[in-house]
């Protein structure tokens, strides 16, 4: 610990600071994520079972109970669809496309703030090793580094201290920004395969039939 706190103050404290609070962000968000997106997707096909069962069999107010009492970005696609069952296909599409315009940002939350984060700390870091270069080469500018090298070479291997921390903390965010944004472009696809099953269903129930079992 005493020596992650001397490497911290040795990297410039301004600098340094900077780049443990992009850590910090970074780690929250991963961790946020992580618990939001398991929670959405837990038992996921099982309740869309229950709609469907539900709307196969006319029940209606039941299928909508279930989406009001267990809220995914699923569930709130197709209780879009069935408060509009009666309206044409193209206009079901419309109002589904309408809520779905509401539950991609909250997939998409606070992803864009762990890409910038992966994009600016290598940058910070660059900056804390420029500025403490320029504090070295500055001693040899007044004469009295002249004749301490090893001092000079100290003053640089602490400079780039920032440029490894930055480095610590772009690298695993890259990592996590580019899986949690694949997975977040697979439920969006999800999202839209449902949506056209649902609007199937629907339309297949107005019409008599009743083998909509897909979703």
């Amino acid at each position: 610990m005493n020596l992650l706190f001397k490497l911290f103050l040795d990297g410039g404290i301004i600098i340094m600071s900077v780049i443990f609070i992009c850590s910090i962000v970074a780690l929250s968000i991963i961790i946020e994520r992580f618990f939001y997106y398991k929670k959405i997707s837990k038992n996921d096909e099982k309740i869309v079972e229950r709609i469907v069962n539900a709307i196969n069999h006319g029940r209606y107010d039941e299928a909508l109970a279930i989406c009001e009492n267990m809220p995914t970005p699923v569930t709130n696609l197709m209780k879009a669809g069935i408060n509009h069952r009666e309206f044409s296909d193209s206009q079901i599409q419309e109002y589904i496309k309408d809520a779905a315009s509401l539950e991609i940002p909250k997939l998409e939350k606070f992803l864009t703030t762990l890409g910038t984060i992966a994009s600016i700390a290598p940058l910070l870091g660059l900056l804390g090793t420029v500025t403490g270069n320029m504090e070295a080469f500055g001693v040899i500018g007044t004469g009295a580094g002249l004749g301490n090298m090893e001092q000079l070479a100290q003053g640089i291997s602490k400079a780039l201290l920032t440029t490894a921390f930055g480095l610590i903390v772009a690298i695993p965010a890259t990592i996590f920004y580019n899986h949690l944004t694949n997975k977040v472009n697979n439920m969006i696809l999800q999202l839209e395969i449902k949506a056209n099953e649902l609007v199937q269903l629907l339309l297949k129930r107005k019409t008599g039939g009743r083998d909509g079992n897909k979703i």
